[in-house]
């Protein structure tokens, strides 16, 4: 095979995979926890881009999104980053309490630091969270995503990762997946409605 059309292929199988994933997740029977809610989500300790730990429990009080990804993904993390926050920036002064978490399935290149000046392009109120291996691991697992390091020919890497944006309600439930690719205005509208 030509090895100019192996990259494209790897780009493209990766895509597939993340799509079958997010469809897996979306329409597939949620488990059923003790309570009789959908087992998506669950307690997390991350750790924000200014160091501090940041736990589910302190999301409690107003929905919030949360969408995996990683800073070095080429076009779909900017782009969901930029549409969440176009939908924060149409909620206006309602969506104050307001929050979307970007959480990093990439934790070995995105310190915090890394986190910050990514982000520093987005609206405020997305909040980066990492940590190590072993939390990042257990969060995706909460949330039923998918992440895997894909091998690049040159030795670096990409991420292959599940490319949904999950809305969770107030006391931090599974409400559904989240269509953030409309206009803002009406994404804001059904954020809005679960506050």
């Amino acid at each position: 095979m030509n090895r100019r059309l192996i990259l494209p292929l790897v780009v493209f199988l990766a895509g597939a995979l993340a799509l079958a994933a997010a469809a897996f997740i979306t329409f597939s029977p949620p488990r059923q926890g003790a309570s009789g809610t959908a087992s998506v989500g669950g307690p997390f300790s991350l750790t924000t881009v200014d160091g501090k730990t940041l736990t589910d429990k302190e999301l409690r009080g107003a929905p919030f999104l949360v969408f995996f990804g990683f800073t070095h993904c080429p076009d779909i993390c900017p782009t969901k980053l930029f549409e969440i926050s176009e939908a924060l920036r149409a909620a206006g002064s309602k969506g104050e309490k307001l929050r979307a978490l970007f959480i990093s399935v990439d934790p070995e290149r995105d310190t915090p630091e890394v986190l910050k000046s990514y982000l520093g392009s987005f609206d405020p109120r997305i909040v980066g969270l990492t940590g190590d291996r072993a939390a990042i691991d257990a969060t995706i697992k909460a949330y039923r995503a998918y992440s895997k390091k894909v091998p690049l020919k040159d030795g670096d890497y990409t991420m292959d990762h599940t490319a949904l944006v999950y809305l969770m309600d107030k006391n931090g439930g599974f409400v559904g997946a989240f269509n953030i690719e409309r206009p803002p205005a009406e994404a804001a509208a059904e954020w809005l409605r679960h506050l």
